[in-house]
This record gives C-alpha cells, structure tokens and sequence, in this order.
C-alpha cells in the first residue's frame, strides 16, 4: 500500500571502495552537462508535525510534510536513522549507516521543470566511536550528503542513489546536486548499490543497508 507523507571505518575498508568512487566520477563526467534546468526547493523536517504510524523502545516510524504532496517517511531502530521520500511502500526499507546517526533537519528537493521533484539531498550526522575508548566524540563525528530517489504516483521506487562526505568534499553541496539531477531518476532501487562520488574521508562511515 503506498502511503504519500513519508561507523569509524578503516583504511582498509577506504582502500576496497577506491575503485567504485573512480567509476562513480567517471559516471558523473560522463553526464556533465546534463538536467541543468532542475532547481532546488527546501523543506524542514518538524516532528512535532508528523505522524506517528509505530513505536517501541528502540525507535519509531514517522510520516511528516515534506514538499508538497511528496512526504517524508522517517524511521528510527537502535540510535540510526533511515529515511524515505515521496509516495512509497510501507516495507522494510532501511538504509542507514553502521555508525549511530541522525539527520539535519533540512531537506533539498531537487525538482525539474514540470514541478516534480525527483531526488532529495539530506545532511547525516555520523557518530563514529573514539577507537580507543569506543565512545563517540566530536572529533571522529562524519558528515554525509545523501542523495535519494524521491518515489512517484504509481513508481513508489525510493531509495538511496549515492552519498557525498561532506567534510571531504570542498563544493559537497553542488557535487550531490550533480548526483541528484544525473543519477536519481533512472536509478534502480534494490538492484544498484548507491556509491560514494567525490573523495572519500575515513570519517564517512560505511553504510548499512536493508532492502528485501
């Protein structure tokens, strides 16, 4: 049923990834040019206006306005966050990162000519444990710019389509636009991994995802 609101990882595991950043600029390159006429709006994410569709101990399920009729469909299970745009399905749907985490409040929709928007961009926090003592501080905290596909009436496809460290990045913001216009509409849920674009710091941390 479609609803229309809605950790520090090593050199190692940088090292393994090295070879997918490359391909996704390449990508990147390959579309310059491209979805040039899309523009941004932005929406703040208020809890206190949303709704809530479960709750237990260790998280929740929240519906909340988003652009529009597109909703953000916000969820919460043991202190990581994972969150949804536009008209999708109710499942099981978690993509998240390993470390614990939150959101920023503000949501960039990226939307085209006709009004409708296709992809959004939304800061995570990411609080990566102090490797000697395994506690999160402000020192090891990650920034990450996640670009996702925004789902549509009777296309309830949303998902994340790639991420942007925004501590690594110099112009982050613009990168994740270019992400956003090029990548999110043909982008295929649950059969593509979302890749990081741009360079990579150790404070971004590895993503944990969950798609049946």
């Amino acid at each position: 049923m479609q609803k229309t609101f809605y950790q520090c990882i090593t050199a190692a595991k940088l090292a393994r990834t090295s070879m997918t950043t490359a391909f996704a600029m390449l990508l990147l390159g390959a579309f310059a040019g491209a979805a040039q006429s899309n523009e941004s709006s932005y929406t703040k994410i208020d809890f206190d206006t949303c709704v809530t569709l479960s709750a237990d101990s260790m998280g929740a399920q929240l519906v909340c306005p988003g652009f529009g009729g597109y909703g953000v469909f916000f969820k919460e299970d043991d202190l990581r966050q994972a969150v949804q745009f536009g008209h999708v399905d109710q499942g099981e749907v978690f993509e998240s990162f390993g470390a614990f985490n939150r959101i920023n409040e503000t949501v960039e929709w990226r939307v085209n000519v006709s009004g409708v928007p296709i992809a959004t961009i939304l800061r995570w926090f990411l609080e990566n444990p102090d490797p000697d003592s395994g506690i999160s501080t402000p020192q090891y905290l990650g920034q990450v710019l996640v670009i996702s596909r925004v789902g549509q009436p009777g296309d309830a496809r949303a998902c994340v389509v790639g991420y942007v460290d925004a501590l690594g990045n110099k112009d982050a913001n613009v990168l994740a636009r270019e992400v956003a216009d090029n990548v999110a509409a043909d982008f295929a849920c649950g059969a593509e991994a979302p890749a990081f674009y741009g360079f990579r710091t150790e404070l971004a941390s590895e993503p944990a995802r969950s798609i049946p």
